[in-house]
């Protein structure tokens, strides 16, 4: 189970039909088009997902399919998550999680609980299963931070909660978890554009947005720099940078969504509270494509 998810896991988008189904045919387009640009693992049902506008049966129907699409090739991350802790350890055992190596799992959002809390909700879903666990830092959206003690407590209290997705963008906070986390876990990167500084710093990969439109740039950045080859990793960031801050200037997937289908990978639909990219900002995107 040590150190599986290194290297750069992709945050898979859930592509739509025009009349607003799961589009599994260009899901499954995706599916390849990523593993052929290299990524190291495929991420189900996490933030770039829409996962909170999926139903219950759309959630397990798009896991089955990219379990069945990737057909072993590389290990495959489904986010279970959410503020409701009972409700999440009952979606882990209700899950067909047999084709799955993990599962990646928010910090809990709006109920804003206390460390003991983050603690306690983690601990019920690391009891409820024994499949290897990320847990996934992104206060921007959740508005909880879980702090680096809280985090090595966990890490250290169950062996199968392997890693953390660290979307916090604060690296004193990333540093203090490198200093004291225990050898069988691994901090990853939750921000695209912050993951070649947090690789020097010790950090092993990324789950990524870009990786699902820039894969193989993407990939080979951060796998450059981990193998110290930081001169090239920093060509490809630098190269990268702008297209990044334009994947989330008015949010995520909207960004990376307008990307893929200019490159006919996926129609250009979101559900709502979503809405597609401004005019504006579509014109750069297509102005920053037509460059690169």
């Amino acid at each position: 189970m040590e150190h599986q998810f290194r290297g750069t896991g992709v945050a898979l988008i859930t592509p739509f039909t025009p009349d607003n189904k799961v589009d599994y045919p260009a899901l499954e387009k995706l599916i390849n088009f990523t593993i052929k640009g290299g990524v190291n693992f495929l991420v189900a049902l996490g933030t770039t997902a829409e996962t909170p506008t999926l139903t219950q049966a759309e959630k397990k129907e798009i896991l089955a399919f990219v379990v069945q699409v990737n057909n072993g090739r590389v290990p495959v991350v489904c986010g279970i998550g959410g503020n409701n802790t009972e409700e999440v350890v009952a979606q882990v055992r209700d899950f067909d999680l047999s084709g799955v190596a993990g599962i990646l799992s928010v910090a809990p959002y709006y109920n804003k609980p206390t460390q003991e809390g983050i603690y306690q909700h983690f601990k019920a879903i690391a009891e409820a299963t024994d499949k290897a666990i990320i847990l996934y830092n992104v206060p921007g959206r959740t508005v909880t931070n879980i702090l680096p003690d809280t985090v090595i407590r966990l890490a250290r209290d169950f062996s199968h909660i392997v890693a953390i997705k660290e979307a916090s963008g604060n690296m004193t906070q990333c540093m203090e978890l490198m200093e004291k986390k225990p050898a069988h876990f691994t901090v990853l990167s939750g921000d695209d554009d912050l993951v070649l500084s947090q690789i020097a710093i010790g950090m092993e990969g990324v789950i990524s947005v870009a990786a699902n439109c820039f894969t193989k740039d993407f990939t080979y950045m951060v796998n450059a720099a981990l193998v110290n080859k930081f001169d090239k990793a920093r060509d490809i960031h630098y190269k990268l940078l702008q297209g990044i801050r334009l994947l989330f200037a008015e949010g995520n997937p909207a960004g990376v969504k307008s990307v893929l289908s200019k490159m006919d990978l996926c129609e250009n639909r979101l559900r709502l509270p979503l809405v597609r990219v401004s005019e504006n900002l579509q014109q750069s995107i297509e102005d920053y494509l037509s460059k690169l």
